[in-house]
């Protein structure tokens, strides 16, 4: 049997090996501007601050959910961008680290974290032994230590299957984790849109967010991947790996997600409108005044319609730098997802734009991005190994 090699890394002069030098100039930037906007008003920050953290959370979290799912379905697809979804879901750690401020000043964003809150409001007093701050933390400390042992797990058994040995022993483990990581994902991701987005909210809720929250996720994740793998794919030996047909799949896969997306959303609007019951329509009132109807309108056209439209072309598909624009616009429609999911909580009167909100984007952003490719340049982007690829002369 001919063996494959998975020795082969980023040349030198790779634009992703500059990514880390380009991330912490960016961080720094970005940290710069939030102290001297801060300054000025204090509670903002938080609030912008979790916005932005949201969304790179949700790129990390939606790398393992495709992880997960790609070690159960199996598919060249998967082993294409599995590098940039094991370097993205590496990057947990850092933001266990970055949810600190967000847990020791929960009051600042959660009416239900106020002191005395219970005291005048039955139905916060109903909900309390649930949402109150220690069992708040606690939660988070659960989700954050799981989904980093997750991720622990899926890379040890990726880098032995790279590893000259027993490349099916290693792919049976990857897949009996992803069945377990598929159920806790489920779970966790569930309660955590809960506790992070839909508590700040506290007298809404909604049935279907749990499911909303993850598809996001999956779809933020896939959105950057895309873009990652068409800059490996243009310079050999990868480009015979990568091939039209790997990027063909994968946006495929990326329209799927941009379908289901919209039906979770339109889903819960549907359900909550037909119901036309007070406690359930003041979620979609505050989102449908001032400037929020045109927010929603623009979400409508860059989160479905357009790439809906520009996705069913298979010839585009098949290009990987056309493929990556659509899937870039898309990573920016998920940040206007969030923007639209959590700021209404804070301004439901009509939109409000701070500066703090780009300025927290890239501090956080910049961190992340130099851990992801920190981790990422340490490996080879493909693991080539993996006998869902086929075999060429470029891992022969």
């Amino acid at each position: 049997m001919t063996s494959r090699t998975p020795h082969s890394r980023l040349a030198a002069d790779h634009p992703l090996r500059r990514l880390p030098h380009l991330g912490l100039t960016a961080s720094g930037i970005g940290i710069a501007a939030c102290v001297v906007l801060g300054a000025f008003d204090p509670t903002q920050v938080l609030r912008s601050y979790l916005v932005a953290f949201l969304f790179w959370l949700g790129i990390a979290l939606g790398a393992l959910a495709v992880l997960s799912i790609h070690h159960v379905t199996g598919g060249a697809w998967g082993v294409a961008i599995r590098r940039p979804l094991e370097a993205a879901a590496q990057t947990l750690p850092l933001l266990a680290l970055l949810f600190v401020p967000i847990a020791l000043a929960p009051g600042t964003l959660y009416e239900w974290a106020h002191p005395g809150a219970v005291a005048h409001d039955a139905v916060l007093a109903h909900k309390a032994p649930y949402l109150n701050v220690p069992f708040f933390v606690a939660r988070a400390v659960l989700y954050f230590t799981a989904w980093i042992l997750l991720t622990r797990a899926m890379v040890r058994w990726s880098r032995e299957q790279d590893a000259v040995g027993d490349v099916t022993g290693a792919a049976r483990r990857l897949q009996l984790v992803a069945r377990g990581s598929l159920v806790v994902l489920g779970l966790t991701g569930t309660f955590a849109s809960i506790d992070w987005i839909m508590s700040l909210e506290p007298h809404w809720f909604s049935t279907i967010y749990g499911i909303l929250f993850m598809g996001g996720c999956v779809l933020s994740a896939l959105a950057f991947a895309i873009p990652v793998t068409a800059l490996i794919a243009d310079r050999p030996p990868f480009d015979a790996v990568v091939s039209a047909d790997v990027f063909h799949d994968l946006g495929k896969l990326l329209l799927a997600f941009v379908l289901l997306w919209a039906y979770f959303s339109f889903s819960q609007f549907l359900i909550i409108w037909s119901g036309n019951l007070p406690e359930e329509i003041s979620w979609y009132l505050h989102r449908s005044q001032g400037g929020w109807t045109a927010v929603a309108v623009v979400l409508l056209v860059v989160h479905f319609a357009a790439p809906f439209a520009v996705l069913l072309s298979r010839s585009l598909k098949r290009r990987p730098r056309r493929l990556a624009v659509v899937a870039l616009v898309l990573l920016a429609a998920r940040y206007l997802d969030l923007f639209f999911l959590i700021v209404p909580a804070f301004e439901p009167d009509g939109l409000v734009v701070h500066a703090l909100d780009p300025a927290t984007l890239v501090a956080i952003g910049g961190a992340w991005l130099v851990l992801f490719a920190r981790r990422l340049v340490d490996e080879p982007p493909v693991p080539l190994r993996d006998e869902s690829l086929p075999l060429t002369e470029a891992n022969a």
